[in-house]
């Protein structure tokens, strides 16, 4: 039996225009009171409004979501607790699962065994990418500046 597409969630399908016209519009309504305490009215099952206070954190990241669904892109919300397999952590990495294997055996990303397969705690995994970025930035910089220092 096949699940219909609005029954599945985001991380494993594309958003659909209505999805991304609704994440827009909620973005829009949030945005709109980002400088304080953002208050959203919703109606529980009897239609009774029920108030619902989001901070700037939550504020922020439900931001960021909403902007990626807006895009049309799918969304997988990773607790930094969790532990991930290779592949899974491949695939956030954006690199082929060999070569995370080598990042792993260098040690340049923590891991555990369990039994013989290898495990990623998914902040250790953050932390390594954004080392990496940090590390890219400065080497562009220093591409830009030597590059500036022939002309």
């Amino acid at each position: 039996m096949t699940m219909p597409a609005l029954a599945q969630g985001l991380g494993s399908r594309l958003p659909s225009a209505d999805e991304k016209a609704i994440a827009n519009q909620l973005r829009q309504v949030i945005a709109a009171h980002a400088a304080g305490d953002a208050k959203l009215f919703a109606l529980d099952e009897e239609k009774r409004q029920t108030e619902i206070t989001l901070g700037p954190a939550v504020s922020d990241l439900l931001m960021k979501v909403l902007r990626h669904i807006g895009s049309g892109d799918a969304v997988t919300l990773v607790p930094v607790s969790q532990m991930l397999t290779t592949q899974q952590a491949a695939d956030i990495l954006n690199v082929s699962r060999p070569f995370l294997i080598a990042l792993l055996d260098r040690r340049e990303i923590p891991h555990t065994l369990v039994g013989r397969h290898r495990r990623i705690k998914a902040d250790d995994l953050f932390a390594y990418k954004e080392q990496r970025a940090v590390t890219r930035s400065a080497a562009l910089a220093e591409l830009a500046a030597l590059d500036g220092e022939t002309l």
